[in-house]
């Protein structure tokens, strides 16, 4: 289910969900219409009672995945604001520098906010210019300043590898921070089921289908495909926006030491 919900498109998500609920509503619309030909009415408060039960369960599991998809959704702003201060920290440190050390250093801090941003955008990196290189490099290249002038970039350093920790910090936050695979079948079942027993109590009822099933089919669909937008980051319509490093890239490109 994780993999059949991440590599839909979105409209394809809606659509397809779409399809799966009105399948589910009218299975149970036509169920209650089969029992009234067979049996005695049933009550249909006692029927509303049991619906109201299980769309109860639905709107919990609705709101915990929405709540997850959030959190990793904001998570991923805290990450790239964290990650463009101490980028940009470590660019102002290599004054401290020697010019030929420091603008070794600059240079590699402006390849990287190219490639974080390349990273947002999910563009592929050229030949060694990916997160990892260019962090073994920024790193190679800044504890030779500290070894030229030991006791007096301790700060520096910090702060360089504060850049490399927020790389993975980031990375985790984006990919490996999704919805489980399980939870997405889970929360499929219990509303196909829900809605199911939606289209039981209206053919209970004995009114006939009412549009408002297509209403509660098309607000579900549309509650997932949000959901589905948030975890996938990069992918759909709902993205962290990139501006902070791309006002970094700006800066940095501006300053003196560039």
């Amino acid at each position: 289910m994780t993999s059949i919900v991440a590599d839909l498109p979105l409209l394809g998500v809606l659509a397809g969900t779409l399809i799966l609920v009105l399948a589910a509503l009218e299975l149970g619309y036509q169920w209650a219409n089969r029992r009234k030909a067979k049996l005695k009415p049933e009550n249909e408060s006692t029927v509303g009672g049991v619906v109201a039960a299980t769309l109860g369960l639905l709107a919990f599991l609705l709101a915990v995945t929405f709540g997850i998809a959030a959190d990793a959704f904001h998570a991923r702003k805290v990450a790239l604001t964290e990650e463009t201060s101490a980028i940009e920290m470590s660019y102002h440190l290599t004054d401290l520098a020697s010019e030929a050390d420091g603008a070794q250093v600059r240079a590699l801090l402006r390849q990287y906010v190219d490639e974080r941003l390349r990273f947002g955008s999910n563009q592929p990196d050229p030949r060694g210019n990916s997160a990892d290189e260019l962090l073994d490099q920024l790193w190679k290249a800044a504890a030779t300043v500290a070894k030229t002038n030991p006791g007096n970039f301790d700060v520096f350093l910090g702060y360089i590898g504060r850049v490399v920790e927020l790389q993975q910090e980031r990375l985790m936050v984006r990919e490996r921070s999704r919805i489980p695979r399980d939870y997405w079948v889970v929360l499929y079942i219990v509303a196909l089921l829900a809605l199911a027993t939606v289209g039981y109590h209206v053919g209970v009822g004995g009114k006939g289908r009412t549009p408002v099933m297509l209403a509660v089919a098309l607000a579900f669909s549309v509650v997932i495909m949000v959901i589905a937008d948030l975890d996938r980051p990069g992918k759909g319509f709902i993205n962290v926006s990139q501006e902070p490093m791309v006002e970094l890239r700006a800066r940095l490109a501006g300053s003196n030491g560039g």
